[in-house]
């Protein structure tokens, strides 16, 4: 044998050693590939990962949706609206105000943040004309809420209680939809009964 026959031949019986499969035990350090990056094996206890589970799975929300709001006009005089509510940080909304005698309408789409939430201003340039307005706050359905706010709700909502929880009207579950009305006037905005 030549000396290329026996540098590929070494090379071949090597490969051939590290191919085994079944001499390594458990605990021996092997590794597992993960997106192409070698990692390694990670050493649990029975039920382990069954813990960590339970433990990270947020509870279900188990209170009456609440908002508490505030509405004032800006130095334009368009609407800006900020509420606080228990609904879980993420929790997609959207905000509309309305002008009762002309059905004209504005909206924003926000995110219930630690702090709760801000939309608006709402109006034109202008600012809003005297008169009766009608403040609506809606959660879309469950389906397009983040993972997060998902686990807590409810798949269907189901964990939503409250005197705003309403049905979704295409069958998507149970939504939240609030509303008030309000008038503005010369000397600023006033929540009406």
């Amino acid at each position: 044998m030549n000396g290329w026959h026996r540098v590929m031949a070494g090379l071949m019986l090597s490969l051939l050693a590290g191919c085994g499969n079944g001499g390594e035990q458990e605990g021996s350090g092997a590794t597992e590939r993960l997106g192409g990056v070698a990692q390694p094996e990670e050493a649990t206890q029975p039920g382990e990962g069954e813990e960590a589970e339970r433990v990270a799975e947020p509870a279900p929300f188990d209170q009456d949706v609440a908002f508490d709001m505030s509405i004032r006009l800006d130095a334009s005089s368009r609407l800006l609206v900020e509420g606080t509510t228990n609904l879980p940080s993420g929790t997609r909304l959207r905000v509309m105000a309305e002008r009762d005698a002309s059905g004209v309408s504005w909206r924003e789409r926000v995110e219930v943040g630690p702090d709760g939430f801000a939309a608006g201003p709402f109006g034109p340039g202008s600012g809003l004309p005297e008169g009766i307005y009608r403040l609506r706050v809606t959660m879309p359905p469950i389906s397009v809420q983040p993972s997060a706010v998902q686990s807590r709700l409810g798949q269907r909502g189901e964990h939503l209680s409250g005197p705003w929880v309403v049905s979704s009207e295409h069958g998507l579950g149970q939504v939240v939809e609030a509303r008030w009305s309000l008038r503005i006037e010369p000397d600023g905005v006033r929540m009406m009964p």
